[in-house]
């Protein structure tokens, strides 16, 4: 396996640009039974004097349950898109089928989560907070863009324990 461990102080690349301008993907579960999906929104910087990232899952999300179920959660940061893995990975459920062949990627298992071996920055978190989106905190102009269909997110917060960067 090509990667590195760093400490996440450490961690290199700019965070506004690799979660809006990167493929990202979300994972929890175990390598025998887990799920993954892409991600476009994400925070990173310091909670409670820790390293954290906090991720957005809908409940719909078939990996939400396994977001609910496992106490660590990945985030897989791939350097440039991945159009094909995108396209399987965020619009296709794993309830409905093996997203994960289909997308061509490659299950790896780091301190015993999962993440993905063409990925360029593994982040591994253990929840520290977890809490639902707010619908009358939430200005209007970004309900009417982001919930009309009233599916609010769930805020996962996570202490990043670990980096990992291709070698």
């Amino acid at each position: 396996m090509g990667f590195k461990k760093l400490e996440a102080w450490d961690m290199p690349g700019n965070p506004f640009e690799m979660i809006e301008h990167q493929a990202a993907l979300f994972t929890a579960g175990t390598k025998e039974h887990f799920n993954t999906m892409t991600i476009g929104w994400g925070l990173m910087g310091d909670l409670w004097n820790v390293p954290a990232f906090t991720a957005y899952v809908r409940p719909s999300r078939y990996t939400w349950q396994f977001a609910e179920e496992n106490d660590c959660f990945t985030v897989s940061f791939f350097g440039t898109p991945r159009p094909q893995a995108l396209a399987v990975l965020g619009t296709k459920s794993g309830r409905d089928m093996d997203k994960i062949h289909q997308s061509g990627l490659t299950p790896v298992e780091l301190e015993g989560q999962v993440a993905f071996e063409e990925a360029q920055v593994v982040l591994i978190c253990k929840k520290i907070y977890v809490d639902d989106l707010k619908s009358e905190k939430i200005p209007q102009q970004w309900k009417n863009k982001f919930y009309g269909d009233g599916d609010y997110h769930r805020i996962y917060t996570g202490q990043v324990l670990s980096v990992y960067v291709k070698e």
